[in-house]
């Protein structure tokens, strides 16, 4: 299929982005690994795309206090060979390594798979278990909301008529886990899990289980493995898909709750 008309534009300054979003039909363009698609097989149908990949204040990656801030249009594989990103908040370089392939990573950036809000995506989990910041600008100012507020629904998310995602700002992490099951390397997780432990405990997010990353809050405050275990229906209610039942799933949720349970235990 080929996709609809539309018109396109590229911003040369922020202000501008801002100027075109409010057009009528606008839709913005940054790396386009998943609008792109969704144009071709006419699940969307913008009238004006804005392409904001110029603005180069959206893909930086600066040092904060208590973590990394990193901009909008940072792509999945700058994300994978930065050397601060993975010291500092190495659980987002370890879900870098699992996006697609690496055509789509060189393309593909952080902030248009947060605002896509994809349920089946790693970078939503990630930020949740982190409780990350987002970081959404508008002419007048800007507004951060955690991730918890940010994931509405299934592809839904808090952003507002005329404001862009410009960056989110992600806290040092002690330790962590990553791991997600799929069919084949860089498909879609069928299920998956981004971990975080500190000395205020754990925030396990589970992926691929509802229609937005799920903070498994009962598991996470387990004091055994056993007793997440046992606590984890609780948290996760997934729902079947083409080939996977719910049971099926939740099996899958448990496997990887076993696999990261001792990275995200205190060292002895």
């Amino acid at each position: 299929m080929k996709a609809p008309p539309f018109a396109y534009a590229r911003a040369r300054s922020l202000a501008e982005a801002f100027d075109l979003i409010e057009r009528p039909g606008a839709r913005i363009l940054a790396g386009g690994q998943s609008l792109i698609p969704s144009l071709n097989m006419r699940l969307a149908s913008p009238q004006l795309l804005v392409d904001i990949t110029r603005l180069k204040e959206l893909a930086t990656i600066e040092a904060r206090q208590a973590g990394l801030q990193v901009g909008a249009l940072v792509t999945h594989s700058q994300i994978l060979l930065s050397a601060e990103i993975r010291q500092r908040v190495g659980l987002l370089a370890q879900a870098a390594a699992h996006v697609a392939h690496p055509a789509i990573r060189n393309r593909g950036t952080l902030g248009g798979s947060l605002a896509l809000a994809d349920p089946a995506a790693e970078y939503p989990a990630v930020a949740l278990a982190l409780n990350a910041t987002l970081v959404l600008k508008h002419r007048r100012g800007e507004r951060r909301v955690s991730a918890g507020n940010f994931f509405k629904g299934l592809f839904e998310t808090d952003l507002r008529p005329g404001e862009i995602l410009a960056a989110a700002e992600f806290p040092k992490v002690e330790r962590c886990a990553f791991l997600e099951l799929a069919r084949r390397h860089g498909d879609y997780a069928i299920v998956g899990l981004a971990g975080i432990a500190d000395a205020s405990g754990r925030r396990i997010a589970f992926f691929g289980v509802g229609a937005t990353p799920v903070l498994a809050e009962k598991a996470s405050r387990a004091a055994s493995l056993d007793a997440a275990l046992e606590a984890l229906p609780k948290d996760l209610d997934p729902a079947g898909d083409l080939y996977h039942s719910p049971a099926t799933k939740l099996h899958l949720a448990r496997v990887l709750l076993e696999r990261a349970w001792t990275p995200l235990s205190k060292p002895h």
